[in-house]
């Protein structure tokens, strides 16, 4: 059990701790000097039973309100401190809000100094109490009138902070923890403290840590003051951590995570808890997020969602707590919800993008988030591991529940599945229709034509596995449909065996053909159409044919030169091929226009090396 202070400078919190466990949580020579609490103090208050409970006490004044922030995540209790001399004042509000903002964590209050004023005044201040945290979303609180100098009401606090019962803990997620403060020990080295967030660790165990972007190992860990083999979220936590690295590289903000991220998140969408409505579609701002203070920029796309772009990455996850300043860190404006990681620099308020955020934002557990997320677009597995901060069994769990569609290491919504199979079907169909004397289309080119918004990779994966599944088919790179099954009928077998040996080196005209059978032109244009698709010939453009294997030849060379990390222009083509320019440029614009090469400028770049290969066999997947 971790439970914060909270409240107005000189309230009495850290004289309060102390009275409740024996324990001044100044630790600072200057805090004990001036006797106010500047950075974050801690107290551990063992049991009979074996539970350790733990405070946070937290700076009251204004000017270290960035310290208190770091103060209040991850923890299980909020302990409210009111004087009864003062009442409520400005801290006692700004706090109040702050941890409104930051998730609501259950809450108590300590009316303290209460030797200091008579009953009618100890009165007033519970009614301004009760109204104020009935007011941020506290209707039940608790009230326990105390004083630290003479002790009133202290035992009865206790009771209470004794009676009050822990979240149970969740061995489903992975193991953060926010560092708030390093060290070295004398005889044992380098320790970092801070609240987990999330999973358990053992000692023995390897933790990233970011900032130096590192691993350590735990070599030793304290849990609420006390030596133990293995601690848990919910804990406050000293490791003692071994590695590649120094208490100077360490700073306030800084993680310790069961999985490696190199990097963390700089631009990303949340659920927005406005306080007042803003002016400023868009504003600097200060962010503050478990021990991390940093400065961003929020763009507004509605009254309830906002983008965020950090100066400096943030280790975020989903349904992360944020607590959002304005430009000078003078006033609060909102508090964040995470929901979605990277989100996308365009078209970002496009309405039905809106709407698949609002759906994210009203869907805080895993399964149903996941089933929204899924539903609007694919997601990487690891991407989504890490932004639900899921162990593996949980992740594979939560799959088998859901049972989307797997592409690699992509996840996809069956229906959405479903529908992109049907355009690529549909695209394919089309092609077929339009392109009767090609045999079938590249891979890149129905990804281009088909679906041409969506990550090309996800395409491709998925027509990899229509290919596995037989819902198309290819033959030397070129996808075609099932019933796409050009043959010869008996007239035209006879005279292929005529028109076949006439193909060299050089390509042929339909005309040329014709004069050669003596057959009129239209017989001829329609039995090299059936050749092309059965793939003997290969038309360059429209009634002009080379054999397909002099294509793949020419295709070959265009391998070997980016292979060599080169590319092709029309003079180094028609160079190698020992053949006039207009062939060669024709060619070449055959090779853009299947996919095969792209054009950029006066050079001619390998795209999708799959086509004219002699090695692709008709069922194969490239």
């Amino acid at each position: 059990m971790i439970i914060a202070t909270a409240g107005h400078v000189d309230h009495g919190k850290t004289a309060l701790l102390q009275a409740l466990t024996g324990i001044n949580a100044d630790r600072l020579p200057e805090e004990q000097r001036r006797g106010m609490t500047i950075d974050l103090g801690y107290a551990y208050w063992p049991q009979p039973d074996g539970r350790v409970i733990g405070f946070i006490d937290v700076p009251g004044h204004e000017k270290f309100l960035a310290n208190m922030l770091a103060g209040i995540g991850g923890i299980h209790h909020a302990l409210l401190v009111v004087a009864c001399d003062d009442g409520v004042m400005p801290q006692t509000r700004e706090h109040l809000q702050l941890l409104s903002l930051a998730g609501q964590p259950p809450l108590s209050v300590a009316l303290t100094k209460a030797d200091r004023v008579d009953g009618a005044r100890i009165d007033e201040v519970q009614q301004q109490v009760a109204q104020l945290t009935q007011q941020l979303g506290w209707p039940d609180a608790a009230q326990f009138v105390t004083s630290s100098t003479t002790l009133q009401g202290i035992d009865a606090l206790r009771q209470h902070l004794i009676g009050l019962t822990e979240p149970p803990f969740t061995p489903r997620y992975r193991f953060r923890l926010a560092i708030d403060r390093a060290f070295t020990l004398k005889g044992t080295g380098l320790v970092v403290t801070g609240t987990a967030l999330a999973g358990e660790v053992h000692i023995g165990d390897t933790l990233w840590l970011t900032g130096v972007n590192q691993p350590v190992r735990v070599r030793a860990l304290h849990a609420q003051n006390q030596a133990v083999s293995h601690a848990q979220t919910g804990q406050r936590i000293a490791l003692n951590i071994v590695g590649e690295v120094e208490k100077a590289q360490i700073t306030r903000g800084d993680w310790l995570l069961s999985q490696q991220q190199d990097q963390g998140t700089t631009r990303l969408t949340v659920a927005l808890n406005l306080l007042q409505p803003q002016k400023n579609a868009s504003q600097p701002v200060h962010v503050h997020h478990a021990a991390s203070h940093i400065t961003g920029r929020l763009t507004l796309l509605s009254e309830q969602l906002g983008e965020l772009v950090l100066s400096t990455p943030l280790w975020l996850a989903d349904n992360d707590h944020l607590i959002i300043r304005d430009s000078n860190a003078q006033h609060t404006l909102a508090g964040g919800r995470v929901i979605l990681l990277n989100s996308k620099k365009r078209g970002k308020r496009q309405p039905d993008y809106l709407t698949w955020l609002e759906q994210l934002a009203l869907s805080d557990d895993d399964e149903t988030n996941l089933r929204a997320h899924l539903r609007h677009q694919p997601a990487d597995d690891s991407e989504l591991a890490w932004a639900r901060q899921l162990t593996p069994t949980a992740m594979d769990a939560l799959l088998a529940r859901i049972a989307p569609v797997r592409l690699h290491h992509a996840l996809m919504d069956p229906a959405q599945a479903s529908r992109w199979q049907q355009q690529l079907c549909d695209a394919l169909a089309h092609f077929h229709q339009q392109h009767q004397e090609q045999p079938g289309i590249g891979h890149d080119r129905l990804r281009r034509i088909a679906l041409p918004q969506a990550p090309a990779g996800l395409v491709l994966a998925l027509i990899e596995q229509m290919l596995a599944q037989g819902v198309i088919q290819q033959r030397h790179g070129w996808l075609h449909l099932p019933n796409f099954e050009p043959r010869f009928n008996p007239q035209e077998e006879m005279l292929w065996q005529q028109a076949g040996p006439l193909f060299g080196d050089q390509p042929l005209w339909v005309r040329d053909i014709s004069s050669a059978l003596r057959q009129d032109e239209l017989t001829v244009r329609a039995l090299l159409l059936t050749a092309a698709r059965l793939g003997h010939i290969t038309a360059i453009v429209r009634d002009r044919y080379y054999r397909s294997d002099q294509i793949q030849i020419f295709a070959d060379l265009i391998r070997q030169r980016a292979a060599l990390g080169g590319s092709t222009t029309a003079a180094d083509f028609r160079n190698q091929l020992g053949t006039g320019r207009k062939v060669a440029v024709q060619i070449l614009e055959f090779f853009d226009r299947s996919g095969f090469t792209r054009r950029r400028g006066n050079e001619h770049l390998l795209r999708d090396a799959r086509l004219f290969n002699a090695c692709s066999s008709e069922h194969a997947i490239s």
